[in-house]
């Protein structure tokens, strides 16, 4: 069994996955900050493995949702008790979308953001050996959250300090906190997401305690990438209904001399 530093960790494997010993089958992994963000940054690998039975989606949720904002039904909730509602939550989106396992790193906020963060890269480091991934979709760098560029800028450390040959082919930086629509055309990739808008709808209702609490993360995620898609081309027809955008972090795991600083500044 693989083993996390946080004792407050946790892998939850969905009724319908394998056992955990068969991570490596994982394709795409989503490395996401809260509880609710996989399903909005990493929709594409979510459709690729739900429609797909050779791909297989893994989620980590990186810290343990505390410190959320909190009104309507959830408005007298503790943190503990919105930490246990937000991982029930999780655990109800990745039966419903078929994951293949679902990682729950518990980690405070403040710990993520922390420069000493040593435990939370070699988690990820871990998890990253363990699944094997020929997809990983995280935060972008430009994400206006800062526990959002924390989780992002310790994806890109855990694999950075991978061998090459044990790195993701594709790491892409989705938008949450910021869209990408800013990007130029030559660094904006556009991720299909058309299939299943039902499925996607669903998988954003799962988390009440947000968007009963203040935040129609649903409403919010589906128009941006209903936006996207209309505003992607301007002189052709739409080729896609739904489209997520995404920075490629791919360069600066690769060149090791390039600060994520530097290499966001460039674009």
């Amino acid at each position: 069994m693989l083993k996390l530093n946080n004792p407050q960790a946790e892998i939850y494997i969905p009724t319908t996955s394998p056992e955990p010993a068969e991570l490596a089958k994982t394709t795409h992994l989503g490395i996401g900050a809260h509880q609710d963000d996989l399903e909005i940054l990493a929709i594409h690998g979510i459709l690729a493995a739900y429609d797909d039975p050779a791909a297989h989606f893994t989620g980590v949720t990186v810290t343990d949702g505390r410190g959320a904002p909190r009104s309507g039904p959830s408005k007298g909730m503790s943190d503990d008790a919105l930490w246990q509602a937000r991982i029930q939550e999780q655990k109800q989106a990745a039966e419903i979308g078929h994951y293949y396992a679902q990682f729950l790193l518990n980690y405070p906020s403040r710990v993520v953001k922390s420069p000493d963060r040593r435990a939370v890269i070699d988690d990820l480091k871990h998890v990253l050996l363990a699944t094997q991934p020929n997809v990983v979709y995280t935060h972008n760098l430009a994400d206006k959250h800062d526990t959002h560029v924390a989780v992002s800028l310790a994806v890109v450390q855990a694999c950075r300090e991978l061998a090459p040959d044990e790195r993701p082919q594709h790491i892409f930086g989705c938008e949450v906190w910021r869209g990408l629509d800013w990007l130029p055309a030559k660094d904006k990739i556009a991720l299909d997401v058309s299939r299943h808008p039902a499925l996607q709808e669903a998988l954003l209702n799962v988390f009440q305690s947000q968007v009963q609490g203040g935040k129609d993360y649903v409403q919010a995620s589906l128009g941006r990438r209903r936006a996207n898609a209309t505003y992607l081309e301007s002189h052709a027809a739409d080729d896609a209904a739904l489209v997520v955008y995404a920075m490629d972090l791919m360069p600066i795991i690769q060149r090791l001399d390039l600060s994520p600083g530097d290499y966001v500044a460039q674009i």
